[in-house]
């Protein structure tokens, strides 16, 4: 009794304390339910700060565009490890499974699609591959019955796992002459977009390049794009002439790689795969967040020097090996003993110590794409506040247009390139057994609502 005594006072002072609403129309604001920021699981939190972008004391490439500058970068969430084999294999059979409920709903939707809706999939009931066509969906279509069973062997029939999503240009809608006119209440009569518009013809991908004027809203500034989400198996064997790497044509689907990175990816499958990511995690958690992306040039550097300003490596010393003589990432040392450090290719991910920020591999295993686009000019001709030149090039554009930064360094690279200033370049369209990505998503919420995806 005299517990509850004590107890009466205490929540009295509580509701107390209770904020009330303002008499006379006082604003309290209103809470948007549907976009909240919640902790990305595998991911970790990159303070804010200011850096001297570029190379350090040595430019091992020895050219003007090795300039350095001071930058200021946003807080953001990064992975921790770059994207895996069995990561990125998650999309894929996503992208098989999607493609096979939508046979199956063509043929039942009652069974195959979501009563209140019928436009959106079944994701709840399994898929009964050890059926046939015929028995799986209650008909029979010899055409369908051929691409159920090539859906089952994905791995040797990826030709038909196509991916379709729509990002926003916000390049194209942040121009001059597409600013909404908010006195007369629509876009300039100047105002137009150039729109990639992939379709499907006969089994294959086309694309053709729409002028849409006047802009009429922020929806014509969405492009439709189609891609293959398979790997390129033969990224090892095409890379390296005169040499035996066809065992590497498992590399994908071995579950002995599963925590490898995942290589053969194209810039625009990595963004593929972020625009799936964060489709996929906002289904799952039912309210809509950040993006998932490609980190900038500036945002990678940042997160590599993991708190160290003038660090030559993510490690924060200027040598490659620690005090024991061990090296400090996967590369190509020793005027090429790939095995020296551990590894002849590729390594499994978080094999070597991470640096300051608790990020690894952010410098050898694998150079990795951001999305930032490649010109041969220095930090000096972009912001100093989150600098980045991005460009997403057209079907039509030319090759020179394509280029993309890749950062970090590989296995089969010398140490030079290792630098946290270092930079290089691929096309946009090709992939590499060198090349892989990790994720980004911006915040500057380090506590925030934890979740389960």
């Amino acid at each position: 009794m005299r517990k509850l005594l004590l107890l009466f006072p205490i929540l009295g002072m509580l509701v107390s304390c209770t904020p009330k609403p303002m008499a006379g129309g006082g604003l309290m604001g209103v809470s948007n339910s549907k976009v909240k920021e919640t902790v990305p699981y595998g991911m970790v939190w990159i303070k804010p700060g200011a850096f001297m972008m570029g190379p350090n004391d040595q430019d091992a490439f020895w050219s003007y565009k090795g300039q350095s500058k001071m930058v200021s970068v946003d807080a953001f969430w990064m992975d921790q490890t770059e994207i895996t084999n069995a990561q990125y294999r998650q999309f894929v059979v996503w992208v098989r499974d999607s493609i096979t409920r939508k046979l199956l709903a063509s043929a039942n939707p009652e069974k195959w699609t979501m009563r209140r809706d019928t436009s959106h999939l079944n994701w709840e009931r399994p898929i009964p591959w050890n059926r046939s066509w015929t028995k799986a969906s209650g008909e029979e279509d010899p055409v369908k019955d051929s691409l159920w069973n090539c859906l089952k062997d994905y791995n040797n029939h990826f030709e038909i796992l196509d991916y379709q999503y729509k990002w926003l240009d916000i390049e194209q809608a942040a121009k001059e002459c597409n600013k909404f006119d908010r006195s007369l209440g629509r876009y300039p009569s100047n105002s137009y977009a150039l729109v990639d518009d992939y379709y499907m013809d006969n089994g294959t991908i086309k694309i053709r390049t729409k002028r849409i004027s006047p802009i009429h809203s922020m929806n014509d500034f969405y492009m439709t794009k189609i891609i293959n989400a398979y790997p390129d198996r033969l990224a090892f064997v095409s890379d390296f002439t005169y040499s035996y790497n066809d065992p590497t044509t498992k590399y994908f689907i071995l579950n002995a790689y599963d925590r490898y990175p995942v290589v053969g990816v194209t810039w625009e499958q990595a963004n593929a795969f972020c625009a799936w990511r964060t489709n996929y995690v906002n289904r799952k958690s039912g309210y809509v967040g950040q993006d998932y992306r490609l980190p900038t040039e500036a945002e990678f550097e940042w997160a590599a020097r993991g708190g160290k300003q003038q660090a030559m490596y993510p490690w924060g010393s200027p040598y490659i090996r620690d005090a024991k003589g061990c090296f400090l990432a996967n590369f190509k040392p020793m005027r090429g003993n790939y095995r020296a450090d551990g590894a002849v290719r590729t390594a499994q991910v978080a094999s070597y110590p991470p640096n300051g920020y608790g990020l690894y591999d952010m410098a050898g295993n694998v150079s990795e794409w951001t999305e930032s686009a490649y010109l041969p000019v220095s930090a000096n001709e972009m912001s100093d506040l989150n600098p980045s030149f991005t460009y997403n090039a057209k079907a039509s554009d030319p090759d020179i247009l394509k280029r993309k930064i890749i950062k970090g360094g590989s296995w089969k690279d010398v140490a030079a390139y290792l630098q946290c200033g270092a930079r290089s370049f691929e096309y946009q369209n090709v992939s590499r057994s060198y090349i892989g990505f990790r994720c980004v998503k911006s915040t500057n919420l380090r506590r925030i609502t934890k979740t389960n995806y």
